[in-house]
């Protein structure tokens, strides 16, 4: 095996343990390590993130769900949507999927390039990523739902209940904005709150009792690997994430 901690692939850009506010690669680019962990390439949300914290994509928003879609025909390269009464940043969504939810169209799901700022309840223009083009001619019937790159603005899991999926745990305090890596599978130092110290082998997840932790799996909860070490409750433990 390959002596050294470094990433194997991709084999240039940042170093694991770093931030940046340059951006070297795309949001949820896959790396591997040299013991096969897996990470992705990760922009930090409103706050810096923190070391052995879960980690969840940025909250949906509700009102850029199921738009009204205006029509259009089978090749062009963008879809034009009237959100609800929320604004949004310009390219919140690039990187991320514009989402067919209603017929005609229903199921397709095409990537966004770009889009200016979300004015609330004003129709708006999505740029589709080049090489992508509508398959499905688009009717004032078809709705589309925009879903954020999941590693786009990424905070820490709340307490009790997730407002978006979990993406990962945090391995190098990543600064408001900018960028890193953030592990996705493999054996990872993770906070753990469960009440009593979960069993070695047993199923942890989110969300727990405390922000940024796991906890042992009951109820509504989003599984995240499997613990390796038995310490006592809210301490750091090695989790073997399997997102």
């Amino acid at each position: 095996m390959p002596d050294g901690f470094s990433l194997k692939r991709p084999s240039n850009g940042q170093p694991i343990f770093s931030s940046s506010t340059v951006q070297y690669h795309p949001l949820g680019t896959i790396a591997e390590d040299n013991f096969g962990r897996i990470f992705r390439y990760t922009q930090a949300g409103g706050v810096t993130l923190v070391v052995g914290n879960c980690l969840q994509a940025a909250a949906q928003i509700a009102e850029h769900q199921s738009m009204t879609t205006a029509a259009a025909a089978i090749g062009d390269r963008s879809i034009t949507v009237t959100p609800g009464a929320v604004a949004g940043a310009a390219d919140l969504y690039a990187g991320g999927m514009a989402i067919i939810d209603t017929t005609p169209g229903i199921g397709y799901s095409y990537p966004v390039k770009t889009h200016l700022a979300i004015t609330a309840s004003t129709a708006f223009v999505i740029q589709l990523q080049n090489g992508a083009t509508i398959q499905v001619a688009l009717t004032t019937a078809s709705k589309t739902t925009l879903v954020a790159n999941p590693w786009k603005n990424v905070i820490q899991s709340p307490v009790t209940t997730l407002t978006n999926a979990v993406v990962g745990v945090c391995t190098f305090p990543i600064p408001t904005t900018e960028y890193g890596w953030t592990g996705r599978n493999g054996l990872f130092g993770t906070l753990m709150n469960s009440g009593t110290a979960a069993a070695v082998g047993t199923q942890v997840g989110c969300p727990s009792a405390a922000a940024g932790a796991a906890t042992g799996i009951s109820g509504v909860i989003q599984s995240v690997g499997v613990i390796m070490d038995t310490l006592a409750n809210t301490l750091v433990q090695g989790v073997d994430w399997h997102l």
